[in-house]
């Protein structure tokens, strides 16, 4: 295994100096902007078609609303109005709320799968961005949000991911509606989800119960916590904290959630910048990985732009994820490389290199990088 890492550190280090399109590392807000409309408008231009709601394209377009607002380019808003539209402002459809479920499912009868529900964060975006504040828009997201507000069930957050595809979702119907439920209802799943998937000893999150340690390990015999999964919830926790009121009785708990975890990831980070797919066991799934690194780098980012994270501590993290996200993950063309695909776990021996992209990855790359650009005085 040591060899394999070895050989994969190796392979890393060779198409990092071949890539080096190297910004400085104090870049210009000018220069981000370049970056991302290079990457968003390469996206777009090879992906015209719009295509479904679920939750890897959806992903995406949480970036894309983003590099909207710091870019003003009136595409991006057009093109997420067309995905919106083909999508009839919905996730899933099936309208029969008797037939309505929330396990894993990509049929139109998960409509309380959150990898369904993550969608609504960009038809309430384009809501709030449209003046007429035309209700067709976000007219699902509430009734499936109400009507999974009104079941006794707790138990809807059963993975990392569903924290980052819904829980923004309640803050931002909160913050349209007043409704308190909204928040209630977001600590109550909450609560579950960390009680089944919060590690208290190391502040950061299992994929989901199935992974918990000693049950499941590494390759090595190490607590296995997977690097995306874990950036889902560190991105999802920043998103509720721009939401959540400051009077809210919730607020403390994703406050110390959020810098807690800030504080396990920071100590997790890889000398080139980035984080290994399990994030503390490097030699089980070693080399670099875009998506993880982009949505830590958010985090990183927004915290300190947001005041919840210190400078002189977060800033060389951030730097130093910036940098091997635009001298490494960005390739010349705008495309973005080393992202893991669609799965849940580390797994020893994928191969994860240059060519490997993906539309939520691409999505997390947008949020960093406009998050940098706010950073950039």
């Amino acid at each position: 295994m040591k060899n394999i890492f070895l050989i994969g550190s190796c392979l890393f280090l060779l198409a990092s100096c071949a890539n080096q399109k190297s910004l400085p590392i104090n870049p210009s807000q000018e220069k981000v902007l370049v970056v991302i409309e290079k990457v968003n408008d390469y996206w777009q231009q090879t992906h015209p078609q719009p295509r479904n709601a679920f939750w890897d394209e959806a992903a995406y377009y949480t970036g894309n609303i983003e590099a909207y607002n710091v870019t003003g380019n009136p595409h991006y808003k057009k093109y997420a109005e067309a995905w919106a539209e083909r999508n009839l402002w919905m996730g899933a459809r099936t309208q029969d709320k008797s037939k309505w479920k929330y396990t894993y499912g990509e049929t139109d009868d998960y409509v309380l799968f959150g990898d369904w529900q993550i969608a609504f964060q960009t038809y309430i975006d384009l809501y709030n961005l449209d003046k007429m504040k035309d209700p067709a828009k976000i007219a699902r997201a509430k009734e499936v949000m109400e009507y999974q507000m009104s079941t006794p069930n707790n138990d809807y957050w059963w993975w990392v991911d569903g924290l980052y595809m819904v829980m923004p979702v309640m803050t931002k119907l909160y913050s349209i509606t007043n409704n308190q439920q909204y928040l209630d209802k977001l600590a109550e799943y909450f609560a579950y989800a960390n009680s089944i998937m919060f590690d208290p000893e190391e502040n950061i999150y299992y994929r989901d119960a199935k992974y918990l340690y000693p049950k499941h390990k590494t390759v090595n015999g190490k607590k296995d916590f997977w690097s995306r999964g874990n950036g889902w919830v560190f991105a999802g926790l920043a998103k509720v904290l721009a939401d959540i009121p400051t009077d809210s009785k919730y607020r403390n708990e994703f406050v110390s959630k959020f810098q807690n975890m800030a504080q396990t990831i920071k100590s997790l980070q890889q000398p080139a910048g980035y984080w290994t797919r399990s994030l503390m066991d490097p030699e089980h799934a070693p080399g670099p990985e875009t998506s993880g690194t982009a949505f830590f780098a958010y985090g990183f980012l927004w915290g300190m732009n947001n005041g919840y994270l210190d400078k002189a501590e977060y800033e060389p993290v951030a730097t130093k994820a910036w940098q091997y996200l635009t001298t490494v993950a960005l390739q010349s063309n705008g495309e973005i490389g080393y992202v893991q695909p669609i799965g849940e776990r580390a797994i020893p021996g994928q191969v994860v290199d240059i060519n490997s992209t993906a539309n939520f990855g691409v999505g997390a790359f947008l949020l960093a990088a406009c998050e940098m650009y706010r950073f950039i005085k």
